[in-house]
C-alpha cells in the first residue's frame, strides 16, 4: 500500500467514525431550576427560624432572593442536575452567591451570601412548595 493511499483511509476512516459518533446534547443552563414547582413556596431559615411566603413564577427566582429587582447579571459557576451555583451583580445595590440544592420539584436548599445595600447578608434554609399563590 502507498503511503498516499494511507493517509486517503486513515482520513476516510476518521470521516466515517466522526460522523456515526452521536453529537453530545447538551442540557439548557440552569435546567434544573425550571423543574421546579411553579406557586406559592415557604422558605424556612437556618439560625433566626424566620419564616417568608412567596410566590414564584419559575425556579429561577430563588437565585437572588435578597435581590428581587431584575437587570443583575450572573455566572453560573456550577450546573449539575440536583445543584447550581451562581454568583450575580447588581449594580448599585451589591452582589450575591447562591447554592441551590433540588431535592424534589417541592423541596430546596438555599444556602446565599452577598452584600446588599452596603451590608452584608447570609441566608441558610429550605424552600418547600406549598400550592397555588
Amino acid at each position: 500500500m502507498t503511503k498516499e493511499r494511507t493517509l486517503r483511509l486513515t482520513a476516510l476512516a476518521t470521516a466515517v467514525f466522526a460522523l456515526s459518533v452521536p453529537a453530545v446534547a447538551q442540557a439548557p443552563e440552569l435546567a434544573m431550576l425550571d423543574q421546579l414547582n411553579r406557586g406559592g413556596w415557604e422558605l424556612n431559615f437556618r439560625g433566626d427560624g424566620g419564616r417568608r411566603s412567596i410566590c414564584v413564577r419559575n425556579g429561577r427566582e430563588f437565585i437572588q432572593l435578597q435581590h428581587r429587582q431584575g437587570g443583575c447579571s450572573r455566572f453560573v459557576v456550577d450546573d449539575q442536575a440536583n445543584q447550581v451555583t451562581v454568583q450575580y451583580t447588581c449594580r448599585g445595590d451589591g452582589y450575591g452567591r447562591t447554592t441551590i440544592r433540588r431535592e424534589g420539584n417541592g423541596l430546596v436548599q438555599i444556602r446565599s451570601q452577598g452584600i446588599q445595600g452596603g451590608a452584608p447578608f447570609s441566608i441558610e434554609g429550605e424552600a418547600r412548595h406549598t400550592g397555588a399563590c
